[in-house]
């Protein structure tokens, strides 16, 4: 009889979980992200944090990032970031801090991190017919944002002997003409009239449901696109290494080569993960 009362016991809990998580509103569904493997930090016997570089203009990004104003459900990835941030409790971090996940910033920050600013424009009064000053807010470029940093991190996990990456964190790089009277931290970059800047890092993990319920274009089959989750997970993007851990501040390639010196000491980079995984067999 007891075991009878403990099945009924968890029978119920059970549908009370489905009937909470499983069924939401009419007309819309939910899809959970495949969680990660569970992976013992005991287990990690080898590790290297990388900084890649996503440019949303080659042709393999381009459903990142369209379309550029959100159209049938459709996000481009800043879009889709910023309503995160502001509806879904998605926290976006300072990226001028040397840890990327410090510090939180407001939605006022990020504003200005855009450049929105109060513009003032003159409007003909339809009573009086009399030119009438009156002050406005700018809006999101959110177009401006051409560039995409991810922070990853590849490990030797010796209790399934493979070598995974996991996704830390992204950040959207804003690319915008430069103003003479604005002076800003900004990137490299090779046109001197235009200017770059890193607005925001969110957690890539705190992302993941977001990414899973929101999809992509896919260009040979409407019927069958890919989740913003999967297109990360499968990485189904072209980027290259912009800079790796090391005893030098972390700092960027661009800062000790020049030219055509940076993309071979990207694929250098590259080439020396596949290495010490090839390395670690014997045949």
């Amino acid at each position: 009889m007891k075991y009878l009362i403990v099945f009924l016991f968890f029978a119920g809990v059970t549908d009370f979980c489905n009937a909470q998580f499983n069924n939401p509103k009419e007309g819309e569904y939910i899809i959970y992200p495949v969680p990660y493997r569970h992976v013992r930090e005991a287990d990690i016997m080898w590790s290297k944090t990388v900084w890649r570089m996503m440019d949303l203009r080659e042709k393999i990004n381009l459903p990142i990032y369209y379309p550029t104003t959100p159209m049938d459900n459709r996000y481009s990835l800043i879009d889709l970031l910023l309503y995160g941030i502001k509806k879904e409790g998605i926290v976006a971090y300072s990226p001028d801090e040397q840890d990327e996940f410090s510090k939180p910033l407001t939605w006022k920050d990020i504003e200005d991190r855009f450049g929105v600013r109060n513009d003032t424009v003159y409007i003909e009064d339809s009573e009086t017919g009399e030119s009438v000053m009156k002050v406005i807010k700018t809006e999101m470029e959110t177009s401006e944002v051409k560039k995409i940093m991810i922070k990853e991190q590849w490990y030797f996990d010796k209790q399934s002997s493979q070598l995974e990456v996991k996704i830390i964190g992204i950040c959207p790089i804003r690319e915008y003409q430069k103003d003479e009277s604005y002076s800003e931290n900004t990137l490299d970059n090779e046109e001197p009239e235009l200017a770059m800047k890193k607005i925001f890092w969110v957690y890539f993990p705190s992302v993941r449901f977001l990414f899973a319920n929101n999809f992509v274009f896919n260009p040979f089959n409407d019927s069958q696109r890919l989740s913003y989750d999967d297109l990360f997970f499968k990485r189904r993007f072209s980027s290259y290494v912009f800079q790796e851990s090391n005893v030098y501040d972390n700092r960027y390639i661009g800062e000790y080569k020049k030219g055509l010196d940076v993309l071979l000491e990207s694929k250098k980079i590259e080439d020396g993960i596949f290495v010490f995984e090839h390395d670690l067999w014997e045949y």
